[in-house]
């Protein structure tokens, strides 16, 4: 059954108004028809299934016929600051990510980043991710939509970070380190609900200053198995590990 997202304003007692883009991917692209059900997702998580009730060029307008009651929300909450990688390789992180449960994404304009953040394309950037999130959301069946907050430094991630349960940073230099660092030690530490910070350097990793200034606001460095993984790669490893950990192992 598919999947939309719906903001706060198009729910009202037992109805749901879906607007905008959706109404095009409803109409045209499903080619779905009064009478046919769809999910709707609200911004607190809840989810309901919805029958078409009415059709326009400017809004659908559904009825809520039963409440979903399933938890697919990873347990524990995990924001990932990534250091800025080139091409569209953060594209790939946002959609991946979603699908394995990310809470939220901070880009992160590291000493390594290639890519330089422009300004001027900030606006349109920032919807592109967001449409990336919604739709991998809607795919993977998510009932929160990840957060995105705007491209960051060092010392903004590093004041993020503060409320957070658990601050990590994956430092390629710890796959030598002491069996401490593995990430399922620090796995044994959480527990459900807990909000997790993860930060993964562009390609180069990060710089030994940017090391020393996480290290000095209590991050804690974790190796991602014994081998050196593409930036693209570590936060989705460190992704499934936290849902095989606190989703599939028994």
């Amino acid at each position: 059954m598919q999947r939309y997202f719906v903001t706060a304003t198009g729910w009202s007692d037992m109805h749901v108004t879906i607007t905008d883009d959706d109404i095009h991917h409803i109409t045209r692209v499903m080619r779905m028809e009064i009478g046919d059900k769809i999910i709707c997702n609200h911004p607190d998580g809840k989810a309901a299934v919805c029958a078409i009730k009415s059709m326009a060029d400017d809004k659908i307008v559904t009825e809520i016929v039963e409440w979903q009651r399933q938890t697919v929300e990873l347990p524990v909450r995990v924001t990932i600051a990534q250091g800025l990688p080139k091409g569209d390789k953060f594209e790939l992180i946002l959609q991946k990510g979603t699908e394995l449960g990310a809470a939220g994404f901070i880009p992160l304009q590291a000493e390594r980043s290639i890519v330089k953040w422009d300004e001027k394309k900030a606006s349109k950037k920032n919807e592109r991710f967001q449409k990336i999130i919604k739709e991998a959301s809607e795919q993977s069946h998510r009932t929160l939509l990840p957060k995105i907050e705007k491209v960051a430094s060092l010392q903004d991630v590093i004041e993020m970070s503060a409320s957070f349960d658990h601050r990590l940073v994956a430092y390629e230099e710890t796959t030598r380190d002491i069996p401490t660092n593995k990430l399922s030690y620090f796995l044994k530490q959480m527990v459900p609900s807990e909000q997790v910070f993860l930060c993964i350097g562009p390609e180069g990793g990060f710089s030994e200053n940017e090391i020393i200034a996480l290290k000095n606001a209590d991050f804690q460095s974790i190796r991602l198995g014994p081998r050196i993984l593409r930036t693209e790669t570590a936060a989705l490893y460190a992704l499934a590990s936290l849902s095989y950990h606190f989703e599939e192992l028994e």
